[in-house]
């Protein structure tokens, strides 16, 4: 078994263990770090809910999703050590006087506690005062936000000053689960510790750049929720703005949290508005109609069970971003996220500029550019594409379009690629805020995102269809056309 680490030991506790992400993303981390021997030994996790329980029930409802969600055959062993660490205590969220039950069983003396809120954001409040209440904040205790931290700016303060009355800043972990995935990882490294690519990375070799984020299902029984929050909030507010400034950053002092942070809010300072002046031009929202996807037949985004038939909310959205400043000055970064899309794919496509002159052009009329094209799911790694000459004798020279293959999967063949929350929820049993948002970026970028909301209201023109299955409207590729671009398909 490997070596232990030997941080200080947790009080990993759970509000609303028994919900979705409980079970399907937390519970198989934390099995995967117990087997691979990451979890202190004293560490404890403990679940929070309003459900009937014993420990042994939990124990028995949490070893069922670890059979259900880990997606390969468990190591018995190392699942019922993790099943020894479980505890249950019942709470009502909105009683603070209950909370005095998990007080029984935390140990602030020898385990931090860190309280990872899988709940609903208008339940934060209470377990904010609760936790106050049976004085369970210390200067230690951490507290972990998921998204989505509002549905605009205004709202997202109010959450954030409803946390901050109780948690100093240093204190939260905001997750976004795409800054755990490995090749967003690697965007650090490949930018930063290769010459080839740091002294290549501005307007003077970058024609331009796409992000893709586009996921084959649709919104899979979520119509509630997803109705009210649309694609742009969804997935762009967090994802793609986060992916954006990895991408845009400027090289930081160090790898420190701080100097992370810094560098990508001078980012998101510099995205230039999107108005109803140039909404149209920016700007492709569609929604998917029926269609079909791997054969099979799909029903409309109106047309699913408890749709509405009048929704005008997207379920695609295409934007053009221009960030106003001197390493990007003209490169135009284009982001596109959808449901019901053709394929499941989400990857940064970096297109360098075309040579300037064509000495080949008997054997290749048009050179195309060198792209670099980074593939974050669902095949991890990095691909360079470029020309060769086909081997061959007597006939010149060929040209033809090859690709640098480095699947993370065969380069690492020996390494398991962690799932995104076990490296989270390890950096936050360490106390290690790198990967983590910061409460400045997401204000920053709910400005900018309510920026299109606006003009979207103002504008009151409804979504433009695309057939599931397909790469969303036909103005989404106008988009790039009207640069004389087209997208990576």
């Amino acid at each position: 078994m490997p070596t232990i680490d030997a941080h200080k030991p947790c009080d990993f506790t759970i509000y609303g263990v028994m919900g979705d992400l409980s079970r399907r993303k937390l519970m198989p981390a934390l099995y995967q770090l117990e087997r691979a021997g990451r979890l202190h030994p004293d560490t404890h996790i403990i679940g929070v809910a309003r459900h009937e329980l014993g420990r042994r029930d939990f124990q028995a409802r949490m070893y069922e999703a670890l059979q259900s969600f880990v997606g390969q055959p468990l190591d018995h062993e190392a699942a019922q050590r993790l099943l020894d660490r479980l505890h249950y205590v019942l709470i009502d969220l909105q009683a603070p006087d209950q909370y005095s039950r998990l007080a029984e069983i935390v140990d602030q003396q020898r385990r931090v506690l860190i309280n990872y809120f899988s709940v609903a954001a208008f339940l934060f409040d209470d377990i904010c005062r609760g936790l106050e209440q049976a004085d369970l904040v210390t200067p230690e205790t951490r507290v972990v936000l998921e998204k989505p931290i509002g549905r605009d700016l205004a709202s997202s303060q109010e959450i954030n000053d409803i946390v901050a009355r109780v948690f100093a800043e240093e204190q939260v972990y905001r997750i976004d689960h795409y800054l755990g995935k490995e090749t967003v990882m690697n965007l650090i490294a490949l930018r930063f510790a290769n010459s080839i690519f740091t002294t290549n990375w501005d307007h003077n070799t970058i024609d331009h750049v796409q992000i893709t984020v586009a996921e084959e299902v649709g919104i899979e029984g979520r119509w509630g929720y997803f109705d009210k929050a649309g694609q742009l909030r969804d997935m762009v507010q967090n994802h793609l703005m986060q992916i954006l400034a990895l991408v845009a950053m400027e090289p930081p002092v160090n790898l420190q949290a701080d100097s992370l942070r810094n560098e990508k809010l001078k980012v998101l300072k510099a995205l230039r508005p999107i108005t109803p002046d140039n909404l149209d031009d920016k700007v492709v929202r569609g929604q998917y109609g029926p269609g079909f996807i791997e054969g099979r037949p799909v029903r409309g985004y109106v047309e699913e069970e408890g749709g509405n038939p009048n929704s005008t909310t997207e379920t695609f959205v295409a934007i053009r971003v221009d960030i106003d400043n001197w390493r990007w000055a003209d490169v135009p970064f284009y982001l596109r996220t959808g449901k019901a899309m053709a394929t499941k794919r989400s990857e940064v496509v970096i297109i360098f500029k075309r040579l300037p002159h064509n000495i080949f052009v008997d054997s290749y009329r048009n050179l195309p550019p060198n792209k670099l094209i980074i593939r974050l799911q669902p095949d991890e790694g990095v691909d360079v594409e470029m020309l060769n000459k086909i081997p061959g004798i007597g006939e010149g020279i060929r040209l033809q379009r090859t690709m640098l293959d480095l699947s993370f999967c065969e380069a690492f063949s020996g390494e398991r690629i962690a799932d995104a929350y076990e490296r989270l929820i390890l950096e936050i049993m360490h106390g290690e805020q790198a990967l983590f948002i910061h409460r400045d970026e997401v204000e920053l970028s709910w400005t900018w995102i309510d920026s299109i909301q606006n003009a979207w209201a103002r504008s009151n023109e409804a979504p433009k269809k695309y057939p599931a299955g397909s790469w969303g409207p036909v103005a989404s590729v106008a988009l790039l056309a009207r640069d004389g671009r087209e997208w990576e398909e």
